[in-house]
């Protein structure tokens, strides 16, 4: 199975998103299709050995459509999409233009001839007047609005049809009988009612509307256009002994690349020499500069600020920060939320529906009413024109789109619009204690020699037992003391959550907690005080054995993040219960809990046992986001509705997580609820007047109340409300 996102031209309502989605979905070989109208585009995944791409362009192609295959790599696709969209922009302008530059004085002209004063002042006769009017408004139909009418003709072909035929129709008909008043009266009688105005006006106000959609559609993805603007296109690496500037094409793992302060960091590396400040809002939205010294990981895309700097490139290409982001935030944009489901049920009779309304409105007036064949028609034109599939297929797209957009502007990258939906229902946060609510990085407070082996020859051994470990104690331990680098380890095994064992220098140890001690059956009756005394201090103690007997213990402590009670308190306001997991005894985790703010917390839990607790969290009937590293706690957020993963913009486990925090700011985790909240109630407000627009305009054209003219007006506006009230989501700012 392969899944791709690419681009779809000749897309312009729901009623097109439906089409295309059936087509691809008929197709043998396919296993889901979601296309995104405001993004033009569908997320498209297939089987490779069942259907070539070339096919599924063919079937896109016989619906009406062009589906665009891939032609670049990396952001390729992007930077394609997003010239389509210029040109589209530009395209769209241009015919708004000449459409204006002929319907209005076509509109000045229709309402001044049934004036006798102009009658008197021009030296033509009314039917001149026609005829001139006539050729003025053809170019605006079948030039300015050929898209209409080419794209009309095409779902006829296919027995379908979308908003461009309610358009084509609408003035096509206007057009058609004005046009046969004026070349052939007699079969009309010569009444002299033509409605050019009429029809070149409906048109120009739909490309009107269009362009503003056009307009807006570009600023949905500012987001996508500000990262993939983070890519440099040339770096300065150490070719031959020589730094030389290349195109970033060609830079390759493990070359060495030099900075100069105020240069973009090319690609993700280590820093080999040097010292800098680097600015990384734009990837992680933390606004103060991050100092980087020898070994520090820099991202690229991210700006050095001050020193100059050298470091080997660990990551190029598609494998780098700013690529992965990229991919995340299009594949986000690309999704379809759960809440789109009516709106496409509805769009997939919408347009067959409207058709029939409009006919039947004809009939009514025509028949019934008795109102004349002119009457009947402009109802039926009235009905047509203030349909608007258009504020259906565009109400939850672009306010995923933006939203997610403004989430990865402040570090926050959201899988998908199902997560960013599913996290607005959330009332319970479960959090991680160490790295996740405290620093982390705990450090070694006192050493308790209770053995043969004095203070420095159990840190030296302790360290270098502790040399290979993953866990923040065992790293802690290690970089305590660099004596235990000099010796020898064998057999190094890790108990995950418990501690680690092996044979330093031939002496068999053990460094875990207590739990794992007394399973062990090793006494530590002899630390009893020392327990004690970490108990009252919220110390963390590890217990070392040298050949099955306790060798000594070692406190270490941690401390909150100094924005976690913020971000509890903020939960808190919210509704959301803060819950805390950890592995730690009590007497560790309860003054961590009280410091926090937190009143519920689990201690003692082993990594395997998070996800239970989550489940039983889940069984009280509570929606449970769990925040954890997104590698140590990946049980525990697979289990939970909603996994946020906290990183530091180099490790992070972007690709497993349902909502993942650029830096490790648990003020992240407020700010993400807040985003799903806000977008969703603007979902909610989109799908609302899409709903209502249609529903009141559709009954009121048909009862006569609406001009064809106004009802286009109105129709281009409802498109652009929802645009615009998306938008309203880049302007939020953090609370």
């Amino acid at each position: 199975m392969k899944t791709l996102i690419l681009p779809v031209e000749g897309m312009t309502c729901a009623s097109c998103v439906a089409r295309v989605e059936k087509t691809l979905k008929k197709v043998a070989g396919v296993e889901s299709a979601n296309v995104n109208l405001a993004t033009e585009k569908v997320a498209l995944t297939f089987d490779q050995g069942v259907v070539s791409l070339e096919a599924l362009a063919a079937a896109v192609r016989e619906a009406g459509y062009v589906l665009q295959l891939p032609v670049g790599k990396n952001a390729g696709e992007s930077t394609k999409t997003r010239s389509h969209q210029e040109e589209a922009y530009l395209r769209t302008k241009k015919d708004l233009l000449f459409a204006l530059m002929l319907a209005v004085p076509i509109m000045a002209v229709s309402m001044m001839y049934m004036t006798d004063w102009f009658l008197a002042a021009v030296p033509l006769s009314r039917d001149e007047i026609n005829r001139v009017l006539l050729l003025a408004a053809t170019p605006v139909l079948f030039v300015a609005g050929k898209r209409f009418f080419a794209s009309a003709l095409q779902s006829a072909r296919h027995f379908s049809a979308d908003m461009n035929t309610l358009v084509a129709v609408g003035t096509g008909s206007a057009y058609f009988y004005s046009a046969a008043v004026v070349l052939f009266p007699e079969w009309l009688g010569s009444s002299g009612d033509v409605y050019f105005d009429t029809a070149t006006m409906i048109i120009a106000l739909i490309l009107f509307g269009k362009f503003l959609e056009a307009r807006a559609k570009k600023r949905t993805s500012e987001a996508i256009t500000a990262l993939v603007g983070l890519q440099p296109k040339s770096a300065t690496v150490l070719r031959e002994g020589i730094f030389t500037q290349v195109p970033i094409d060609s830079v390759v793992h493990d070359d060495i690349i030099m900075v100069h302060p105020g240069e973009k960091i090319p690609v993700d590396g280590i820093i080999v020499k040097g010292a800098s400040s680097v600015d990384e809002s734009l990837v992680t939205g933390e606004s103060i500069p991050v100092e980087k010294g020898m070994s520090d990981q820099v991202i690229g895309g991210t700006i050095n600020t001050t020193g100059s700097i050298e470091f080997r490139a660990t990551a190029v290409g598609k494998d780098t920060v700013i690529a992965h982001i990229i991919k995340l935030v299009e594949d986000a944009q690309g999704s379809k939320a759960p809440i789109q489901a009516l709106a496409d049920k509805i769009a997939s009779v919408f347009v067959p529906a409207v058709i029939a309304a409009a006919i039947l409105t004809f009939l009514v007036w025509f028949f019934i009413v008795n109102a004349g064949f002119t009457a009947a028609m402009i109802h039926f034109v009235a009905v047509l024109i203030i349909a608007c599939p258009c504020a259906l297929g565009l109400a939850t797209p672009t306010a995923i789109m933006v939203g997610t957009g403004a989430g990865a502007r402040k570090g926050i990258l959201i899988k998908n619009a199902e997560s960013l939906e599913r996290l607005h229902a959330v009332r319970t946060v479960v959090f991680d204690k160490t790295g996740t609510l405290t620093v982390g990085k705990p450090s070694v407070h006192e050493i308790y020699a209770l053995g043969a082996m004095g203070k420095t020859e159990l840190i030296h051994h302790a360290a270098a037992l502790e040399h290979d470990s993953e866990h923040p104690f065992g790293k802690a331990i290690a970089g305590s003391d660099e004596g235990g680098a000099a010796l020898s380890v064998e057999s190094f095994q890790a108990t995950v959550g418990a501690g680690v064992r092996g044979i330093v220098n031939g002496e068999k140890m053990l460094i875990g907690n207590l739990q794992l001690l007394q399973e062990e059956g090793i006494d530590c009756s002899a630390a009893g005080e020392i327990s004690r005394t970490a108990n009252d201090s919220g110390m963390t103690l590890v217990y070392i054995t040298v050949d099955g007997r306790l060798a000594g213990v070692i406190s270490l402590s941690d401390t909150l993040k100094s924005t976690s009670r913020d971000a509890v308190a903020g939960l808190l306001k919210m509704g959301i219960t803060p819950v805390m997991i950890s592995g730690d005894n009590s007497s560790v985790v309860r003054p961590i809990a009280a410091a926090a703010g937190i009143e519920r917390y689990y201690a003692e839990v082993k990594p395997g046992e998070k996800a239970t607790i989550i489940s039983s969290l889940q069984s009280e009937g509570k929606v449970v986001a769990m925040v954890g590293d997104g590698i140590n706690d990946a049980p525990a957020l697979a289990q939970a509705d909603v996994g946020i993963a906290m990183g530091s913009g180099t490790d992070v486990a972007m690709e497993t997580a349902d909502v993942t925090l650029m830096r490790p700011d648990l003020l992240g985790v407020v700010e993400a609820l807040r985003l799903s909240s806000d977008t969703v109630r603007t979902i909610h407000q989109n799908l609302f007047w899409a709903f209502i627009y249609n529903i009141i305009g559709i009954p009121l054209a048909a009862l006569g109340l609406l001009s064809p003219v106004i009802a286009a007006g109105a129709m281009a506006f409802s498109s652009v409300s929802v645009i615009t009230n998306s938008l309203r989501l880049q302007r939020q700012k953090a609370k």
